[in-house]
């Protein structure tokens, strides 16, 4: 049983990428972009406690349920218990996860942030990059500026450079 400092849940997103998705925003973001969606869940002193077991069940009772989609807040700050989260799911047949992060994933690659390189082995989508709010964009389905890159992360881990998603599905 990990615990993860929440900041709250989404059952049926259609918001943070493609299909109905289980959204998990963690509590806690040292980036502060000007602009941001989320700003309450800066603090990382606010939100509360949960059990990755407990989110887990929360996520699979949707029978319609797409993927799991880690937003924040910023993931990379928790990415030990989301890896443990992200690899529960995928044991009980979850096989599309994605994560939003203000980091770039060359220096989450770089191990600059402790424990993002053993997340990034269990996702399948990183949306990278902070949001830039004189870049902001309506024009992509996912991203809030148009900065930030849709990543293909196990073709990225596999090749070694990054490897944007460019599928219908992420753009």
């Amino acid at each position: 049983m990990t615990k993860i400092r929440l900041a709250g849940t989404v059952n049926d997103s259609i918001t943070d990428g493609p299909g109905l998705r289980f959204t998990i925003f963690v509590q806690g973001c040292p980036h502060n972009c000007p602009g941001c969606h989320n700003p309450q869940t800066h603090d990382f002193a606010g939100g509360k406690d949960a059990d990755t077991d407990d989110l887990l069940e929360q996520g699979l009772r949707n029978p319609l349920l797409c993927g799991v989609t880690f937003s924040g807040g910023e993931p990379m700050c928790q990415a030990r218990a989301l890896a443990e989260l992200a690899r529960k799911f995928r044991e009980r047949g979850v096989d599309d996860i994605a994560c939003y992060t203000g980091y770039l994933i060359e220096d989450l690659l770089a191990g600059k942030v402790d424990g993002a390189e053993e997340l990034l082995k269990e996702l399948d989508t990183l949306v990278d990059g902070p949001f830039i709010q004189a870049r902001r964009t309506y024009e992509a389905k996912f991203k809030g500026s148009d900065n930030q890159r849709v990543i293909d992360v196990q073709a990225t881990l596999e090749q070694g450079k990054v490897v944007l998603d460019t599928s219908e599905r992420w753009n």
